[in-house]
């Protein structure tokens, strides 16, 4: 749990860094050409103070560095930590640290609310996703590795609702069941 929290916060502090307008400028900035502090508050037409503070977050976060010229501190990108953190934060692993503890089938049992009454379902819907919740609904209903006739596949849809044959074709079409000479078996 606090490895995911770490992430979390990695993730957060990261794109809080750059969700900055003037950051995000002195990013582009840097990735053409070094700049000193005052040359970058006269681009952007703001204090030096404010571009210290700003560089000051770019640097926590590892994306900027500076080095001593004469009587300046000139800033640099540093590309490849850049490039590194981009890749990754947001690698596809690491994004989806994010919402482990998120509960997936929250939609599912508000389509199943919205649309059963009981073990009954009030309509077929018409929009595709609601229609995949009962079709996963539907298929639990067999028990996998037996063969139905079609007969008993028509029994078991009806007792959800009355319209088999539509329920049946889709089961097929979208290969949650699969037929061969009437006889139906349960794919997934």
């Amino acid at each position: 749990m606090e490895a995911k929290a770490d992430q979390t916060g990695y993730l957060l502090e990261f794109f809080k860094v750059l969700a900055d307008e003037k950051r995000l400028q002195i990013v582009g900035l840097l990735a053409r050409q070094d700049y000193s502090v005052e040359e970058l508050a006269a681009i952007l037409e703001l204090s030096s103070a404010t571009v210290s503070h700003h560089l000051r977050r770019l640097a926590d976060a590892g994306l900027v560095e500076a080095r001593a010229d004469q009587h300046y501190h000139v800033y640099s990108l540093k590309t490849g930590t850049l490039h590194e953190m981009s890749q990754a934060i947001l690698s596809e692993e690491r994004l989806q640290v994010t919402a482990e503890d998120l509960d997936l089938d929250a939609y599912d049992r508000k389509v199943l609310r919205d649309y059963m009454e009981g073990d009954r379902l009030k309509q077929i819907p018409s929009q595709w996703k609601k229609r995949e919740v009962i079709l996963r609904y539907l298929v639990e209903q067999f028990e996998p590795d037996r063969r139905y006739k079609e007969r008993e596949v028509n029994e078991i849809i009806t007792r959800t609702h009355e319209d088999y044959a539509t329920l049946r074709r889709l089961l097929i079409d979208t290969g949650r069941m699969a037929r061969e000479r009437e006889v139906y078996w349960r794919t997934v």
